[in-house]
């Protein structure tokens, strides 16, 4: 629970604004020990949340929509506060729950019906085969510090939507936002299905013990050790990692748009975003023109917390070092910063360009989650894809040409969950369509249309019988004579297709 900065509270932990030291507020911690109590009244809950249908959750969630639409200006205060991030950032967050939200209410109740399958022989017309949709009954999130509105409630909703309950564990970096949007829900007239768990390590862990269905967003590290937990109870999870997303620009290309792109998908948020532009590869007819176009786009950018800026401060001073060892690392090995390249104060980064870069430097083959951007000539598309797919990582890419056809050729020789053509970040809003990464970013996809909510589920096939006749003809009270002909009518109309197909 929330608390203002003068009260004395047991296991309070303060917040700080990174941007400017100041306290944003104090949050409880939750004791470990307690976590299997709050999973069992979360399951106690459930059931009567599942029973109450998808029109009767879809209620539910467009109150709570609403909600965050009318306090919108109040979240963003204190997102604001406890991230350090800019207005112009801060912005984004609520208006995309709202979207997510909108569209599962409006499509639940169609995405988790029974759905009737087919006979796959003729013989088999009488029974009915239905597959059902059975929630998970409680499904652990554990939520990241970069967007901690939108990371920790988009994946909420589709649990919620599915009939699952959920017990949330933001960030312990960025703690507050998730004790309004509780509030909000318990004001829209939420049940008891939606919790939180305050703290760092073992909170996660006690989570993953106590839960059905794990979902995490963080680094790629950090989700292999959820994983390895997760799998000692076979508990089932979807990982959204980490990402050194490549952007491809071809000869043929919009330069000014571009550029333009790349300088807003690099330095949004201060880069501390999975689907960051992370390393560029430009084709060497239009290098030395996009770079220019790169540079005096950035010096145009101001940093900042609050109005007025177009990116915050890093979340705190690990981040920063990072970010500052990727560049002096690159700048010792011979690359340039044509802007930045040195830190600044508290934790703030300037926006840095880096040229005269390779995959020998840190830059362009670790994650960095920072305000830069290094751009690298290529003599060929096949240099390129080969250099962005020479990566542990596979999130996202974009490729940039006026031959939308062609780019999207390229976009599909690059191992990557999502590739955007003439655009970056864009398939964050496809919600309709899945957003998993490859490689080491990930398994499984947030979103995905149906499967969003779908693999919160549990699939339970009922098959049912059309007529009693025929029934029991497979027992053992069969003569072998009778099974022998059985099973050689089977085989036949099995090869029907087959062998028509093999023509």
């Amino acid at each position: 629970m929330t608390a203002t900065p003068d009260v004395e509270l047991p296991d309070a932990r303060t917040v700080h604004n990174p941007a400017t030291g100041d306290v944003a507020g104090t949050v409880r911690w939750t004791d470990p020990a307690d976590i299997p109590r709050i999973a069992a009244g979360l399951r106690t809950a459930q059931a009567q949340w599942e029973s109450r249908g998808a029109a009767g959750r879809a209620k539910v969630l467009a109150r709570f929509a609403v909600w965050m639409g009318e306090h919108r200006d109040e979240i963003e205060e204190l997102l604001i506060k406890e991230t350090g991030k800019s207005a112009t950032d801060a912005v984004q967050e609520v208006p995309m729950l709202i979207m997510i939200a909108s569209y599962y209410i409006k499509t639940m109740e169609k995405a988790l019906a029974p759905e009737t399958r087919p006979a796959a022989l003729p013989f088999m017309a009488v029974k009915k085969v239905e597959v059902n949709y059975r929630p998970r009954p409680v499904v652990g999130i554990i939520a990241p510090w970069n967007f901690p509105v939108a990371n920790a409630m988009m994946d909420a909703l589709g649990a919620l939507a599915a009939g699952c309950a959920v017990l949330l564990k933001p960030s312990e970096r960025t703690p507050l936002t998730a004790e309004l949007l509780l509030r909000g829900w318990h004001d829209s007239g939420g049940p008891e299905v939606l919790a939180l768990a305050q703290g760092a390590r073992e909170v996660s862990e006690a989570i993953i013990d106590n839960s059905d269905f794990i979902h995490f967003t963080g680094s790629s590290r950090t989700g292999a050790k959820v994983m390895e937990r997760a799998a000692r109870r076979l508990t089932p999870v979807s990982l959204e990692l980490g990402g050194k997303d490549p952007m491809i620009v071809l000869e043929d290309a919009d330069v000014e748009l571009a550029a333009q792109a790349a300088v807003w998908g690099g330095m949004f948020n201060a880069g501390q975003m999975c689907v960051s532009v992370e390393r560029v590869y430009v084709l060497e007819p239009i290098y030395d023109q996009f770079v220019a176009a790169v540079v005096a786009a950035v010096e145009k950018l101001k940093v900042g917390a609050g109005e007025g800026s177009h990116f915050g401060s890093m979340i705190d001073q690990t981040q920063v070092e990072v970010t500052d060892r990727h560049v002096r690392e690159a700048l010792a090995a011979g690359a340039r910063a044509l802007t930045g390249g040195e830190r600044g104060e508290g934790n703030f980064y300037p926006p840095t360009v880096l040229v005269d870069v390779n995959h020998s430097m840190s830059c362009m083959t670790e994650e960095t989650f920072g305000p830069t951007l290094p751009i690298m000539k290529v003599s060929s598309v096949a240099e390129a894809v080969r250099l962005a797919n020479d990566s542990p990582y596979g999130l996202s890419a974009s490729v940039f040409s006026r031959d939308v056809k062609r780019a999207k050729d390229v976009a599909l020789q690059l191992d990557a969950g999502a590739v955007n053509i003439n655009d970056v970040v864009a398939n964050l809003m496809c919600i309709t369509a899945p957003m998993g990464g490859w490689k080491e970013s990930g398994i499984g996809a947030r979103f995905g249309g149906a499967d969003g909510m779908r693999k919160y589920c549990r699939q339970e096939t009922v098959v049912t019988p059309r007529t009693n006749v025929g029934a029991g003809g497979n027992y053992y009270n069969n003569s072998l004579k009778s099974l022998k002909r059985t099973t050689n009518m089977m085989t036949k109309l099995a090869l029907l297709r087959p062998r028509r197909v093999a023509k």
